[in-house]
């Protein structure tokens, strides 16, 4: 019993009972969905898209702000496309406490998330077309070792692909 309690456990239909310390996603629907009532801290989160440009940083604009309002850095790394300030700006996001990593390959972009969740950053972000499994699981055991929130932005057809992220999502 106090092992399927662990939040690491999954057994077939159901999460781990066990505590999950989160930070909402702002998004009430949302958090009742999430294990631990939001977004996870110490765990990567996979974010899968079928395009790059749909949203998905706007699904995590309320966690931003709650790592800004605690004084804590975001970290996004290999974005595929520039920032527009105003709109990132417009949603309560502080440029004074936001790193922007743009790496000329792949393997320095994971080198960097890596790095990223070993320091004092609140959440990191990473988008990456091609990651195997281990880079996966070298990311999701990096986010263990933290208290960041922890996103990895992928495509869609990595859905068939296994994943020891704790938490995926499709949009």
């Amino acid at each position: 019993a106090e092992v399927l309690a662990r939040p690491d456990v999954w057994c077939a239909d159901r999460l781990a009972s066990a505590e999950i310390p989160a930070v909402s996603s702002g998004f009430a629907a949302l958090d009742a969905e999430l294990p631990g009532g939001g977004w996870p801290r110490g765990a990567l989160t996979e974010i899968l898209v079928d395009s790059v440009g749909i949203g998905e940083c706007s699904l995590l604009m309320p966690a931003l702000n709650a790592m800004r309002e605690a004084g804590r850095w975001s970290v996004l790394i290999a974005p595929p496309h520039g920032l527009y300030a105003p709109a990132w700006i417009s949603c309560g996001v502080d440029f004074a406490r936001l790193a922007v990593v743009s790496p000329t390959c792949r393997r320095d972009a994971l080198w960097a998330t890596e790095q990223a969740l070993c320091g004092a950053a609140g959440a990191v972000l990473c988008w990456a077309a091609h990651v195997d499994p281990a880079q996966v699981r070298r990311l999701q055991v990096a986010a263990a070792g933290s208290t960041a929130l922890a996103f990895l932005f992928r495509p869609l057809r990595a859905r068939t692909e296994s994943s020891s992220a704790p938490l995926r999502l499709l949009l």
